[in-house]
């Protein structure tokens, strides 16, 4: 599935539609500090507090989507120079998927495009662990991208394997589970009932490794608008 050819028919509709190649509308990426994109949550395990990985940041006629990457820095440019960019890197994914959640904020009324703050991870790991025992029931889940608070919690409630890309991460065991990396991920795909993938895996151009034919839960705002488009599933009840 080519999900950024998907996206990029759903702006220039939009462009077309609106006008808005003809105007100088500015959109801005950023990368956030950590407490702009996450607050302060009384625990500091997040990857956007251990500093490798940043939230980027557009805005669109005064709306904001976020879009989570390794490759972070300044941008400015009009819709129709982002629509014209080459996705050759983890830094121009963001970009894109950045606007793509602003322009879809603004035109679509689409939810949860900000990143969720303080003590919401905790609370969104608990309705996490209720809405796929309601949806699958008790399976086996391969989780990718490391998440401390959904691992902690769904590592009570089902049998769980976490894969990262994180080198600090890759080997250490946490909450009783020991983190493996991407060359684990063909083996426990397999072995589970359900995939819960980050959104991420959209800006690093993995996320077809993971469009199975079995049940597939992508979660976090990064994937906010290319889930709406492509018709996938995704979970983040406290995205802003």
């Amino acid at each position: 599935m080519d999900a950024y050819g998907i996206a990029k028919e759903y702006l220039k509709g939009i462009a077309q539609s609106h006008r808005v190649f003809e105007e100088r509308i500015s959109i801005k990426a950023r990368a956030l500090s950590s407490e702009e994109a996450i607050g302060n949550p009384e625990d500091k395990d997040y990857p956007l507090l251990k500093g490798k990985e940043r939230m980027m940041q557009a805005e669109f006629k005064g709306f904001l989507g976020q879009a989570f990457t390794d490759m972070y820095g300044d941008y400015e440019g009009t819709l129709s120079e982002i629509l014209s960019m080459d996705m050759k890197n983890n830094f121009r994914r963001a970009i894109f998927t950045a606007t793509l959640n602003a322009v879809m904020m603004c035109f679509s009324n689409l939810k949860g495009t900000i990143h969720c703050k303080d003590q919401d991870p905790p609370r969104c790991s608990q309705e996490l662990m209720k809405y796929i025992y309601d949806r699958f029931g008790k399976v086996k889940i391969a989780m990718v991208g490391f998440q401390p608070r959904m691992a902690e919690v769904l590592s009570k409630h089902f049998e769980l394997k976490v894969m990262d890309l994180d080198v600090d991460n890759i080997d250490q065991k946490k909450y009783g589970i020991k983190i493996e990396g991407p060359n684990k991920a063909a083996e426990n795909l397999k072995w589970a009932d359900l995939a819960l993938v980050t959104g991420t895996t959209f800006v690093n151009n993995t996320y077809e490794e993971f469009l199975l034919k079995k049940p597939v839960v992508f979660y976090g705002v990064t994937v906010a608008g290319l889930a709406v488009l492509a018709g996938l599933e995704r979970f983040c009840p406290y995205g802003r």
